[in-house]
């Protein structure tokens, strides 16, 4: 009797995937970061400087969700709530209660009630202290990992994208196109990226899209030596010289002959790209010339612990979370590439 997986999944598929699970580094890996990932994604959930639900009056109130004016608790202006204000706490919790997250500080939130001159060491309010402007490091951390590896993860994805169509034509078709376009290639990646990007950010102040532009005309050039190399290997393939026999397109044959061999490649290589993009953010940050000021950026907590020795909690923090998200994605490469490989095999 077929099972689901025996009818959803090639024989091919399932043994990279039993493959995989025997890399038990890399397979613990993959759970890990998703979990680190899911985590993120709740980050206002779990750090936010409203509370997440609360009663006023009889009526509940969700200010995560929802924006409310200050004469909803009893003041007489309508500007928007600042729930760290100790007064309207009082009047809140007078008529109510509230619920807070287990950080009650945003990644952009001031502590104005901080005991010690900032940077405030690590302490039961803040537990990894807190910056050279009294934001909480750990609620910066966490929104700072989910910005890197959301940034990085749309990076690769489009960088792969333009990368395999242009190994994928220099390949297939060889001959001048090929020359034409190794040469363009060639040029363009041997281009300074890292003072052209500084340069650029320079003259204007990038957001996270403009910085995602920037960063993908340099990065996309990364897969196409590989994919280019899968191409020419198996463009004179028997199979692929059949289907142009019969007479099938160079476009269909691309797709569904010559590209599923590429992708084997590729998909090994994709972890070090998302490694590389994380990386290329965080050095423009660090060096001030990433994301916009006050994003939640890891390069800008090291440059702080750089300018902060006497705060060691600054540098360490932004740096050991680099390291344990970069070595968890290396791991997963390693796990992918295993499987990936056909002379490997687990019964």
């Amino acid at each position: 009797m077929k099972t689901a997986g025996t009818v959803w999944f090639s024989p091919l598929t399932r043994r990279r995937w039993r493959n995989f699970r025997s890399h038990r580094r890399g397979y613990w890996s993959l759970w890990l970061i998703l979990s680190l990932i899911m985590l993120s994604l709740l980050a206002e959930l779990i750090a936010n400087d409203s509370p997440l639900v609360m009663r006023y009056k009889g009526d509940f109130y969700f200010p995560v969700w929802a924006a409310y004016p200050e004469s909803t608790f009893g003041s007489v202006f309508d500007t928007e709530v600042e729930y760290t204000d100790h007064s309207l706490q009082d009047t809140i919790e007078a008529h109510g209660w509230m619920i807070w997250p287990p950080i009650p500080f945003g990644y952009d939130t001031i502590d104005l009630y901080t005991e010690e001159t900032v940077p405030e060491a690590p302490s039961e309010r803040h537990w990894l202290g807190t910056d050279e402007i009294g934001r909480d490091v750990v609620a910066r951390l966490i929104y700072g990992f989910r910005l890197s590896i959301l940034f990085g993860l749309v990076l690769t994805a489009l960088s792969s994208l333009v990368g395999v169509a242009v190994g994928a034509i220099q390949g297939y078709f060889g001959g001048m196109v090929d020359l034409i376009g190794q040469r363009l290639v060639e040029v363009w990646t041997g281009l300074p990226v890292l003072f052209l990007l500084i340069i650029v950010s320079s003259l204007v102040q990038p957001g996270p899209t403009v910085l995602l532009l920037l960063l993908f005309a340099f990065s996309w050039s990364t897969l196409v030596p590989v994919v280019r190399a899968e191409f020419l290997r198996t463009r004179n393939f028997d199979h692929v010289r059949a289907a142009r026999a019969l007479g099938q397109g160079n476009g269909a044959i691309m797709i569904r002959h010559v590209l599923p061999n590429a992708m084997v490649a590729t998909i090994t290589y994709l972890p070090f790209v998302l490694n590389g993009s994380i990386i290329m953010l965080t050095t423009l940050d660090f060096l001030g010339f990433g994301l916009p000021l006050g994003s939640p950026s890891l390069g800008e907590l090291l440059s702080q612990g750089k300018a902060n020795i006497d705060s060691p909690w600054l540098g360490l923090s932004a740096f050991f979370t680099l390291a344990v998200m970069l070595t968890l994605l290396i791991f997963v490469g390693e796990g992918v590439r295993d499987a990936f490989d056909p002379r490997r095999s687990v019964n």
